[in-house]
């Protein structure tokens, strides 16, 4: 542990229960935004409010305000080249005041992160209201945001916000660089997007005035599909060229409110068509979400499934990984180039490839529980939410096409390259920070290994005492902010188990994957194969052996065989019958060197 953990444990807002502690806390927004999206000039404007709760014991004497966009702008540091497509001018802060005081502030030289010194400091236990009015130019070239095509927009990180002050690290300065991720606050929001005439606005939280914006004839089928599984067209590709999608007024305003959740999200076209069903999320309460996709007619071909993909989504993970109701009231696929989770919506590309698409849709809709239901850090932890999301495309992946698909798949696109890569980097230890991981490292760190580490585990508990163990991390910390100590600390709890030499293996090492059968020894009625574990992690395994009458027998090792010993293990094969070759499978956990896992009878 870094000292700055082990103080919160000290300090008690965290517990080795795996529990928040006693004085656990967080700061809190409430943001009240009025946006306006200029079709013609692609300038966002708007102006919020927030009041801003410091729940800490910490007296503030700064605000951190964090602007993700300014990552467009040409002085701001980013991971990797950009075309001049990609960049901007950035945030403009026209107004800004504290508790009514104004404030000047030039916010030209701010990168992702500004800071205002405030001129009187915010005691703990107190609230300031917080108004800011500002406006920012949507890049040409779409990345997470940004234009989609000149009538297509995907407004995202689009509002000036107070950063998280947590009790771990203080104020979250780490500028976004493009490649780590994001970490908010639960905030509560109200907020309205000015839209010119035929653009239909898609965002997070619940729509309040269908009936303001929208004809009677699609607000109607709207609220239709929110009811229903069939898939409905709320708006057709004819119906938009014909204006009879939104009211004809100039300009409309579209309202959305939701509370609790850690960022809101919109976007809007004037051409997109709008599919949306609805599925029961919960058996329980009978409560439905509703599964909605925007995407162009003419590209977007991917998407006519869309819909179905998210019905079969919503419902697979809310009754079996992770086994808890989608917590939200839909989700929006939107067509764009990011392959982007956001609160309530996913930014997707069009593949061309039906299974692939809808591959990548389960793994963004996956992440609603990683890193939005659980307030996880992306920036520094990317392998708490991308981990978890790479476990659950893979599970329901078999469930979709198969077990043999999904594994071939999940070799393929998550463990070959890393496996065969013998970079430095690859080897870092999971627990590493993100943002200070490079190269291929990074993404290996957050996806594949960290991904077969929650494998491996599920692999040695059992389902049922896994899934028990996860719902007690997901109980203990949802609307809250996890880190990996809480996980560990959870799951010994919830298993029952102390798991730590399980996770000092998979998380604080340079191991990875390799196996080597080192000597057969045949004795009376029995063989003992000694395996070797070349590259340390604790995988499962499977010792296939091969009979002189060419009958097979599998015998499956979980993890738990490198409890006592990391290095080598002995396993027993019960049998008289003459045995001609013995075997190891790794299954998805791809060996370095296959060729030392075979032994073959003199």
């Amino acid at each position: 542990m870094p000292r700055n953990i082990k103080a919160a444990y000290a300090k008690g807002t965290r517990s080795m229960t795996g529990k928040p502690g006693p004085n656990y806390w967080q700061n809190h927004g409430k943001y009240n935004m009025d946006i306006k999206v200029d079709a013609e000039t692609k300038v966002v404007s708007g102006k919020e409010e927030i009041l801003y709760s410091n729940n800490s014991s910490d007296t503030l004497k700064n605000l951190a305000i964090r602007f993700v966009n300014n990552l467009h702008k040409p002085t701001s540091p980013r991971n990797g080249a950009v075309s001049e497509d990609f960049l901007s001018t950035g945030l403009n802060i026209s107004s800004f005041s504290i508790d009514g005081e104004t404030y000047k502030i030039d916010s030209k030289n701010w990168g992702t992160v500004g800071n205002v010194k405030m001129k009187k400091p915010l005691a703990p236990k107190s609230k300031i209201t917080v108004k800011i009015e500002w406006d920012y130019p949507l890049s040409k070239e779409s990345g997470r945001e940004g234009q989609i095509d000149p009538n297509s927009f995907f407004v995202a990180y689009s509002y000036p916000r107070i950063s998280v002050f947590d009790d771990y690290n203080g104020w979250d300065r780490i500028p976004h660089t493009d490649r780590a991720e994001f970490y908010n606050d639960f905030n509560d929001y109200e907020f309205s997007v000015k839209a010119p005439k035929n653009y239909v606005v898609y965002a997070t939280g619940d729509f309040l005035n269908p009936d303001e914006v929208l004809q009677p004839e699609i607000s109607a089928r709207l609220k239709k599909s929110y009811n229903g599984d069939d898939v409905i067209h709320i708006a057709t590709e004819q119906e938009m060229k014909d204006g009879k999608v939104t009211q004809q007024k100039d300009w409309n305003t579209w309202k959305f409110a939701v509370n609790h959740i850690t960022d809101v999200t919109f976007a809007l076209s004037n051409h997109y068509v709008w599919d949306g069903a609805s599925v029961i999320v919960d058996k329980k309460t009978n409560r439905r979400s509703s599964a909605q996709a925007a995407y162009n007619p003419t590209t977007g071909k991917d998407f006519v499934n869309s819909v179905k993909y998210n019905l079969n989504a919503l419902d697979w993970f809310s009754n079996n990984w992770p086994g808890i109701p989608y917590p939200y009231v839909k989700t929006i696929a939107f067509q764009g180039f990011a392959d982007m989770e956001y609160p309530m919506m996913v930014n997707d590309s069009q593949f061309g490839d039906p299974i692939f698409a809808q591959l990548v849709q389960d793994h963004e809709v996956a992440h609603t529980y990683f890193p939005f239901y659980m307030g996880i850090n992306e920036t520094r932890y990317a392998y708490m939410d991308e981990g978890w999301a790479t476990t659950f495309e893979y599970l329901i992946g078999i469930a979709e096409h198969g077990k043999q698909a999904a594994d071939d798949f999940y070799k393929k696109f998550r463990v070959d390259q890393y496996i065969n890569d013998k970079s430095a980097e690859e080897d870092q230890p999971v627990i590493s920070m993100s943002d200070q991981v490079s190269g291929a490292g990074y993404g290996n760190n957050s996806y594949g290994k960290a991904s077969l580490s929650y494998l491996a585990l599920k692999d040695m508990l059992g389902d049922d005492l896994f899934k028990k163990a996860l719902h007690n991390y997901m109980s203990n910390w949802n609307g809250k902010h996890p880190i990996p100590w809480d996980y560990f600390n959870s799951m010994n709890a919830g298993s029952g188990q102390n798991l730590n030499w399980f996770f000092q293996n998979w998380f604080f090492t340079n191991n990875y994957l390799d196996l080597a059968i080192t000597k057969v020894t045949p004795a009376k009625g029995k063989s003992t194969v000694t395996v070797k574990n070349i590259g340390g992690f604790a995988i499962p395994f499977d010792v296939v052996v091969t009979y002189t009458d060419g009958k097979t027998e599998t015998i499956h090792q979980t993890p738990a065989v490198w409890k006592a010993n990391q290095k080598e293990v002995n396993i027993t094969v019960n049998t008289t019958k003459k045995i001609t070759s013995i075997s190891l499978d790794n299954g998805i956990y791809v060996d370095a060197t296959p060729k030392d896992n075979v032994w073959s009878a003199k």
